[in-house]
């Protein structure tokens, strides 16, 4: 039986040898294959004998004596001798004897009492052994030899296109999108329907003498739809277009990226006219000679051959290059001249138009109540973009089959604005002074944005807890057209720090100095901001009407490590003393006006505490019965309210 294990298991390891050229070797089984054929070799005798019975060499002895020997065979390879008794049946398997190396004595005395002596010695394995052992040492040798050689040349091939460029290409659209599932860019949508229409009738422009433009860049904030745009016009050109990351330029490797970009141009000017998207150009396109260690590198490198490609000696007429960015400011000036970027076309956040048509697209496959209105969520929306908008209904939906309902309603639409602009909401806080202390916070924010004349009017006040460390909100209605044409007046300002102001003031107010807490730490921060901008950029203050700093002066790749004074020492302190009166004189300011309305502020805590939310029309009613401020302002301001909540 264990010969027969022996040989099928050499079966085996041969037939699995035989397939190292179909399939990758399994090493460990080779492996623990080899041990085990060498370890049954080892250990079993010459194939085809029957299993001996053990026997002690006294009791051969005794039994020689006794004359119950009959045959004895001698294996002086393996100093063993096997014996066969006188009344041992044919099919009995014979007894083996291990003997001593030295016995010359044994020959004679079974002799002398007519023991029939044979010598079969054993068959020695050890020469097949030691060559079955070293033909599988060759064939894992082989076979680990045909793997590297076959990893090398997928690894020459990797190398020969090491260079060549990862555009995708797509000969007609595929991309699913059109110009009109792009809503809330009418302005950008034009300028690229130019180009569009240029590659379908070029002869409507030639006639006139009309040069096909070089390039056009989108520029916007995130989310604003830029590569949304891309995907149109590849549903629209239906001539070949190439998409590609600037980062795909990019490599470790010397010359890799701009081997690369002569690539892509190449395929580029096989195919045209053609149409190549290049999304965040500025991981390639960043300004030269920025880095701290020469400006002679391969992201540079890279650069210039797209400049050379876009607008040199040869040209590439026909070729269109579309690339967007968020981050024009550090583009290189060369790559943004006409010739290369013709135009750029600006993505801005959506108005109410664009927000209203934005609704409308990813509407259209969502289930609305017929109380959900549309034209109210995009009023409430200023300052969001197309994918906020885009997320902001999709959080809805979620609510609404959480909540397991059939169509998305109001409440799921409020909970989704708030999730989105300011986070999850969380488990409403215990009855205790902490939520009683957050509660005259929230309504000093809210209380102040009523009272005064020229803040947003409230849109809601709640303590409900937010995701992120927030532990309730007054929330504002931004003035749409001021926040649109960027005119904020000096006396808007004014109220916005104090409307900031107006958490820190009511903890004072009621509580006193030592009980007032950290959580208008953001709110510190924001009127610092706005009280210096407003005396060293736009010129709101004693020290006259100039322009003290320059905005966004940040450190870029090395280029301003240490930044220069914009002015002096002495300027910098009436810098210091100006920001400090502005916020000084609005905090003062605020105090007065909650200690004047105390008793109406601790009414509104009482019904925020109950409720946990207000709504910004009731905070609004209560206000006007009980306020102290005099009646042509409040009715001034109540007017002011409900005209930009309508």
């Amino acid at each position: 039986m264990k010969a027969q294990r022996t040989l099928a298991l050499l079966k085996t390891t041969f037939r699995n040898a035989s397939t190292f050229d179909r399939h990758r070797p399994n090493w460990r089984s080779l492996a623990v294959s080899w041990a085990l054929v060498q370890v049954l070799l080892l250990g079993s005798p010459a194939l085809g004998q029957r299993e001996p019975k053990e026997m002690s060499y006294s009791a051969f002895l005794e039994k020689v004596e006794n004359g119950e020997v009959q045959k004895v065979d001698l294996d002086p390879a393996r100093q063993t001798a096997r014996v066969t008794l006188v009344n041992q049946g044919q099919d009995d398997a014979p007894y083996e004897v291990r003997l001593f190396e030295e016995n010359p004595d044994l020959i004679q005395q079974l002799r002398n009492n007519e023991v029939e002596i044979a010598s079969n010695p054993t068959p020695d394995n050890s020469f097949a052994i030691g060559i079955l052992g070293q033909l599988l040492l060759i064939l894992i040798l082989v076979g680990g030899l045909m793997s590297i050689v076959r990893r090398s040349s997928q690894s020459g091939n990797n190398a020969l296109n090491f260079g060549k460029s990862r555009a995708r290409f797509h000969m007609e659209a595929k991309t699913g999108v059109t110009f009109d599932d792009v809503a809330g860019i009418e302005e950008a949508k034009e300028e690229l329907q130019e180009v569009v229409t240029f590659l379908k009738q070029p002869e409507r422009f030639t006639a006139i003498g009309a040069k096909i433009p070089r390039g056009v860049l989108l520029v916007g904030a995130p989310g604003t739809g830029k590569t949304l745009l891309a995907k149109a016009i590849s549903g629209e050109a239906g001539v070949p277009f190439f998409s590609i990351s600037g980062s795909e330029f990019v490599e470790m490797f010397v010359g890799v990226g701009a081997s690369r970009v002569r690539d892509l141009f190449r395929k580029a000017k096989e195919n045209a006219p053609c149409l190549v998207f290049i999304d965040e150009i500025d991981a390639v396109g960043r300004q030269r000679g920025t880095g701290i260690g020469g400006g002679n590198d391969e992201r540079e490198q890279t650069l210039n051959q797209l400049l050379t490609e876009m607008d040199g000696f040869e040209g590439n007429n026909g070729i269109i290059i579309i690339a967007a960015t968020n981050r024009p400011d550090v583009l290189d000036t060369a790559l943004l001249r006409p010739g290369r970027f013709d135009r750029q076309v600006t993505v801005n956040l959506p108005t109410y138009n664009g927000r209203l048509g934005i609704l409308q697209v990813h509407a259209h496959n969502k289930k609305l109540s017929p109380e959900v209105s549309l034209e109210k969520i995009a009023r409430r929306t200023p300052g969001l973009s197309g994918a906020d908008l885009a997320n902001l209904l999709n959080e809805a939906a979620i609510l609404t089959a959480r909540r397991r309902k059939e169509a998305i309603g109001e409440l799921e639409i409020e909970d989704a604005i708030d999730r989105v602009t300011i986070g999850l909401k969380l488990t409403p806080l215990l009855d205790s002074k902490k939520k009683r202390i957050l509660a005259y916070h929230e309504i000093g924010h809210a209380l102040l944005m009523t009272l005064l004349k020229n803040s947003d009017p409230l849109n809601k006040v709640t303590i409900v807890p937010r995701s992120g460390g927030i532990g309730g909100f007054a929330q504002s209605l931004l003035n749409e057209d001021m926040v649109d044409s960027g005119l904020y007046s000096r006396a808007w300002l004014l109220d916005l720090i104090r409307v900031a102001l107006g958490g820190r003031a009511a903890e004072i107010v009621v509580f006193g100095d030592a009980e007032v807490t950290v959580s208008a730490r953001q709110d510190l921060k924001t009127v610092a901001m706005l009280a210096r901008e407003m005396v060293t950029l736009y010129g709101m203050s004693d020290l006259g009407p100039m322009a003290l700093e320059s905005p966004n002066n940040e450190v870029f790749l090395g280029r301003d490590l240490m930044p220069s004074s914009e002015h002096s020492e002495e300027m910098a302190t009436q810098i210091d003393r100006q920001v400090r009166e502005i916020a000084q004189r609005c905090y003062e300011e605020t105090c007065q006006i909650l200690r004047e309305n105390r008793p109406l502020m601790d009414r509104l805590v009482d019904l925020l505490i109950e409720k946990e939310e207000i709504d910004g029309d009731e905070f609004r009613r209560i206000v006007a019965q009980h306020a102290t401020l005099p009646e042509p302002q409040m009715a001034t301001t109540a007017s002011a309210s409900e005209a930009a909540v309508r």
